[in-house]
């Protein structure tokens, strides 16, 4: 089967593309307390090694420090688990860089994420597509951006030498951790280029535009009752599933500007109890700082709202009386994420470099954007950032079951690779007349 892959990708490509999609690399906070410890650190190996046939070299390969992760912006979950022990072990990440270090504005930078989400698909190339867990997110780009590479380099021998190339490949991508435990680490250590490319799928498009997200519990904190005098206690799956629909009507007009995600509602299991406690679960995304504080005062107006209406509602009923008139008291808001960057990047030369000489289309500007790591370079000055990558989240089956990606699309992702590499590497060193020099 590996006779019928599309130019740059190799039979080699196959193989290792297969190797690491049969390790599972999802983290603690996909898998939950007691899962597997996750094979990242075996994947970055066997990525390192198979990179190293290029001339690539580890210049780092080690899970963040805990002091980097203590800080106010971390989502609440990576703080909480940080005293889990191993928690921060299992998810090192991998920095290789080709050549010798060179400043950020010889250097082009590549970050892609080898951990995954949750699930086990089974594995296999059925001659056309490569099937499993981080085919298309993002394992399979990882593996086209070094057949990228490699075509590149025979053709400008100056990369490597004259031009840089690091590639971060890290961990905690998935999970909700958002690139505090990997990429952010990395950023600030100063592992970028003058060019940098997120490895995740947008149609082979670059997208300069990244959304950040914040996530908000609504905590319900009432007293239990048995079901033979349900009306003693507080009835939490009522409150919270009343002000689950009053939230989702509320919030709904800034799903237009950003995901609007109602989840997570929870109290109990039982039949025969009433809950007196549960939480509800909201992800709310955005695109610009002004516009997640915009989406945070209307949740909090929409929850004092409907609170009232819950009082209002329920206040004359038998079973409901006392939940209506405590709600207020036992309903609180916590928020688990918050006060994330969102990158909207406007560097004109980088955009000219990837359309006009490299010949990658841009993303559409009416087009929503998604959240993902590059978020981390939004304040990095002196550099371009886009988000590029094969395929497309939701039609590739990213994050669900039956996850895959066309061998067509891994190479014409690779083709983009080179491209950029060649336009990036003559704009350098002033070979190609007209084009926009780097500053």
């Amino acid at each position: 089967m590996c006779a019928t892959l599309p130019a740059p990708l190799t039979p080699a490509d196959h193989d290792v593309l297969l190797r690491l999609l049969r390790m599972p690399t999802a983290g603690p906070l996909e898998t939950g307390p007691g899962g597997p410890v996750p094979r990242l650190r075996e994947a970055q190996a066997e990525y390192a090694r198979y990179a190293a046939t290029l001339g690539l070299h580890p210049v780092y390969h080690a899970p963040p420090e805990r002091a980097e992760l203590e800080r106010s912006d971390v989502p609440a979950p990576v703080r909480e688990a940080l005293d889990v022990p191993g928690f921060l072990a299992c998810q090192p990440s991998l920095v290789l860089r080709l050549g010798p270090a060179l400043p950020a504005s010889r250097t082009v930078m590549f970050n892609v994420h080898l951990d995954t989400v949750a699930g086990e698909p089974p594995v296999r190339f059925d001659g056309e597509s490569f099937h499993g867990r981080g085919a298309i997110d993002a394992k399979g780009p990882a593996v086209a951006l070094l057949a990228g590479l490699r075509e590149a380099m025979t053709a400008r021998p100056a990369i490597g030498g004259d031009v840089g190339v690091l590639i971060q490949a890290v961990a905690g991508e998935e999970g909700g951790a958002m690139g505090v435990l990997g990429t952010r680490p990395l950023v600030e250590r100063g592992h970028r280029g003058r060019l940098n490319v997120f490895c995740e799928p947008t149609g082979v498009r670059f997208l300069p535009r990244g959304t950040a997200a914040m996530t908000a519990r609504v905590v319900v904190g009432g007293s239990d009752a048995v079901d033979d005098r349900p009306e003693r206690g507080h009835n939490a799956s009522v409150l919270l599933g009343f002000l689950a629909q009053h939230l989702g009507r509320a919030l709904d007009p800034y799903a237009a500007g950003g995901a609007v995600c109602v989840a997570g509602l929870h109290t109990g299991t039982l039949h025969n109890k009433v809950y007196g406690g549960g939480s509800l679960l909201l992800n709310l995304s955005y695109a610009s700082q002004a516009a997640g504080r915009r989406v945070e005062r209307a949740l909090l107006a929409a929850l004092d709202d409907g609170l009232d209406a819950f009082a209002t509602t329920f206040g004359g009923t038998t079973l409901f009386a006392r939940t209506a008139a405590d709600a207020r008291a036992i309903t609180r808001l916590e928020w688990r994420k918050r006060g994330l960057p969102v990158l909207d990047d406007r560097d004109a030369w980088g955009h000219a470099l990837l359309r006009d000489v490299a010949g990658i289309e841009p993303w559409p500007a009416d087009e929503a954007a998604f959240s993902c790591d590059a978020i981390w370079m939004s304040e990095v000055e002196g550099a371009c950032t886009v988000v590029l990558g094969p395929g497309d989240l939701a039609a590739n089956h990213a994050h669900a079951d039956g996850e895959f990606a066309r061998a067509t699309e891994l190479a014409a992702f690779a083709d983009a690779v080179t491209r950029l590499l060649i336009a990036f590497t003559d704009d350098l060193n002033h070979r190609t007349p007209g084009t926009a020099r780097t500053t």
